[in-house]
């Protein structure tokens, strides 16, 4: 999703003024960004948003308002992020693809992936995960599979599975397999799609 389209999607929010006075607000004035995040759930509703499968209005609220910062982007997000609840924290993960930040989002992706908390878990695996290194991608691709996790929201999962991570899933399904158990059948999917492409033995 871009800012743009976001900005199509809450078109029929409750209250769209307090919006577009909110998003100039913070483009002049940066500091007002830490009173309206929160705010964001109260004045335009946390409804799925038709247009943005998905989304909810509170999130593509809140990710416009961190794209309408005009610096310091980096600094706000980690503030959002740790002084935020759960809503506020994956609305941030949700907006770091789309910020000017380079890798300084990273370590808001390693604590999200450390919680139980599967919302940031998936958020922290978006688009934005192309800056974690392959580790740490790997790790967070079996804590997707422990927790529950549909891997259909792990970008670029296909482009970057390797063997390590056959290795590991293999690994993984053999110890649920003897104890009469099996993976997730997205999982086993994966698995078995890697498995294939690996190079046969003559």
């Amino acid at each position: 999703m871009t800012p743009d389209s976001l900005r199509a999607a809450l078109g029929g929010v409750p209250d769209p003024d307090w919006l577009d006075t909110a998003l100039r607000r913070v483009s002049t004035e940066p500091t007002a960004i830490t009173r309206l995040f929160p705010a964001a759930g109260r004045r335009c509703g946390r409804a799925a948003l038709p247009d943005a499968p998905g989304w909810t209005a509170d999130d593509a609220a809140r990710v416009l308002l961190l794209t309408s910062l005009p610096g310091e982007h980096a600094a706000y997000a980690e503030r959002l992020y740790q002084h935020g609840d759960a809503a506020e924290r994956r609305a941030v993960l949700r907006a770091l693809p789309l910020l000017p930040i380079g890798a300084d989002g990273v370590p808001l992706l390693h604590d999200a992936i450390r919680t139980n908390d599967t919302r940031l878990v998936a958020a922290a695996l978006g688009p934005y995960a192309r800056h974690l290194d392959q580790a740490a991608w790997r790790q967070a691709v079996l804590k997707c599979v422990f927790s529950g996790v549909p891997l259909a929201t792990v970008a670029d999962l296909d482009t970057r599975a390797d063997g390590e991570l056959t290795a590991m899933l293999a690994a993984l399904a053999a110890e649920r397999h003897a104890a009469g158990r099996e993976l997730p059948a997205d999982a086993n999917d994966l698995l078995h799609r890697l498995t294939a492409a690996l190079p046969q033995e003559a």
